[in-house]
């Protein structure tokens, strides 16, 4: 079998051998065009789903299957390799049971509310170890730099996983890649754990920042597999809040935990956590993907039926995985170092990605070496932020209630610009929340002036990554995607850098000046999205990958 075949389980069907040479010719020259320096500039799609597989299949791929539903089950495909058949592309049917869309609403919230809590838990697991770092010093007889690192490979993880997890997720369904890599966390926490020297605690940590990244890459996509867009506006909301309120909550949680029982007990908690998460997961959320979905049904009616007319797209696809496995990991690097507005967002985000890391090394700076504050103490410093992260969470609703109020102005098909409106709304929290923390921190003030400051920063935060994902889609349509897995790489690495260097940079510029610094820094990239709303059509029309827009645009409504 070919690489795919082994991936997806599919037997090969009797595809003749013309057919399969023909196939295999049109989609290696697809292939070899989509690495030239050719335009391959996009067009609006009016239906576009991100989260269909607009990566891993052919370019001449009919997904009209995946979205529509037929009372036959069924909408004509390519030409057999007799010219005169067709072969017959599976779809749903209307109220079909086995779409997800058309499940109980209250079945698709406890759908929603399973992948939700397995974001919380990863969030979680990534901040909770930062409440003792001091133990594993002392536990190993390693530098504080040393130690920190251990928070760095799980963030770096972050950045690596969906690069294939992603993409994968779209060749084998969603919930194998749920179910095997939250295993593979969970049975890489234990060593952490028991672990004897810093080399083993540093390893199993990479392992599980790398497995762990694959429940956080899928969530939104599994979001969009069981909503429909007009439905979409609360799960979503609720799911967005998710990986910020986790790494507020993992130092207050670990604080006192570490307190009462030491480093090592914030990785049993987190054992206990992720083992609950993945029961949950693996027994009680079924599969969400419709092309995985399709994939089987479609396999179940040639055995029934004996006939070999009925297949996907993905059936039909006869690359080998490895051939698409070079596009989709080369496409996100050709986004991220050859399109300003991939390169620039990335950076913003990565800024934004950074100071939350920063965070578990400031605040542990400002309470407990400033004021002598215990851990626990210091974890609740975090609530504000908490509670900022929950509010934005409630007020996204609203944004996109205004959004599309705005659409209706340009025919329901708006500029990407009309996208940064809220960014350019809240970007200013997060300096301003900055330069409260820096200059309310000095050891002498009241508890309450830092704390407060991360209110306004875990309110933007999200209203920025929002709007940042929304500007990336509208501005790449088909090539989303990837221009969300370089944004993802980008701030990983630079999350996992700054968390080694803010002790010296505080110990270095001071309390105040440090965070002042950082403030500054935020204060700079707010001028990221009046740049794109000034210049971003100009430089989409000059993009290679981009939707440059056409008259619609700017056509408004009498």
């Amino acid at each position: 079998m070919t690489d795919s075949e082994q991936l997806t389980g599919f037997q090969p069907i009797s595809i003749p051998t013309d057919l399969h040479k023909l196939n295999r010719t049109t989609n290696d020259s697809r292939l070899d065009r989509s690495n030239t320096h050719t335009s391959r500039k996009e067009t609006r799609d009016p239906q576009l789903d991100i989260n269909l597989p607009y990566r891993t299949f052919s370019e001449n791929a009919n997904l009209e299957e995946y979205t529509t539903e037929k009372p036959a089950g069924e909408i004509p495909g390519p030409l057999q390799a007799d010219g005169v058949h067709r072969y017959k592309l599976v779809t749903f049917t209307p109220n079909d049971p086995d779409n997800p869309k058309n499940w109980s609403k209250a079945y698709k919230w406890w759908c929603t509310m399973v992948v939700a809590v397995t974001c919380f838990v990863v969030a979680f697991a990534s901040s909770v170890i930062t409440s003792d770092i001091i133990g594993v010093e002392k536990e190993f007889n390693v530098s504080e730099e040393v130690a920190l690192v251990s928070i760095s490979v799980f963030v770096v993880g972050f950045g690596l996983g969906p690069m294939i997890f992603a993409p994968l997720s779209e060749v084998v369904g969603r919930r194998v890649i749920y179910a095997s890599t939250l295993l593979l966390a969970v049975i890489f926490i234990v060593p952490c754990a028991l672990a004897t020297n810093i080399q083993t605690l540093l390893v199993c940590r990479a392992i599980d920042g790398i497995a762990f990244s694959a429940p956080m890459t899928l969530v939104g996509g599994t979001l969009a597999d069981l909503w429909r867009t007009e439905e979409r506006g609360v799960p979503m909301a609720a799911f967005s809040a998710a990986p910020f309120i986790g790494p507020a909550i993992g130092p207050l949680v670990g604080g006192f935990l570490s307190d009462a029982l030491g480093w090592r007990w914030l990785y049993w908690i987190q054992l206990i956590a992720a083992g609950f998460a993945y029961v949950l997961i693996t027994f009680t959320l079924p599969e969400t993907y419709a092309p995985t979905i399709l994939a089987k049904r479609a396999k179940k009616l040639r055995a029934t039926t004996g006939n070999n007319g009925h297949v996907t797209d993905q059936d039909l696809d006869l690359r080998p995985f490895s051939e698409r496995l070079w596009v989709f990991l080369i496409r996100p690097f050709q986004l991220l170092f050859g399109e300003l507005i991939v390169f620039l967002l990335s950076l913003y985000m990565s800024v934004l990605y950074g100071l939350l890391y920063m965070f578990f090394v400031a605040y542990p700076i400002i309470y407990q070496g400033g004021k002598g504050y215990s851990s626990g103490i210091t974890g609740l410093m975090f609530i504000p932020m908490a509670f900022g992260v929950l509010a934005s969470a409630i007020c996204a609703p609203l944004v996109n209630k205004q959004y599309l109020k705005m659409s209706k102005k340009y025919n329901g098909s708006p500029p990407a610009e009309i996208r940064l409106i809220p960014m350019m709304c809240s970007c200013w929290c997060i300096p301003i929340g900055l330069f409260i923390f820096a200059w309310t921190s000095y050891a002498d003030l009241s508890w309450i002036g830092p704390s407060i400051g991360g209110f306004p920063v875990g309110f933007g935060f999200i209203f920025l990554y929002n709007s940042a994902n929304n500007y990336l889609v509208d501005s790449y349509q088909h090539q989303a995607a990837s221009a969300l897995a370089a944004k993802t790489f980008m701030r990983s690495l630079w999350g996992a850098a700054v968390v080694l260097f803010t002790g010296q940079m505080y110990a270095r510029l001071g309390d105040q000046w440090a965070s002042s610094l950082l403030a500054f820094i935020a204060l700079a990239c707010c001028g990221i999205p009046f740049l794109f709303w000034t210049y971003g059509a100009k430089i989409r029309a000059y993009s290679r990958f981009a939707y440059s827009g056409d008259d619609e645009e700017t056509l408004e409504t009498s």
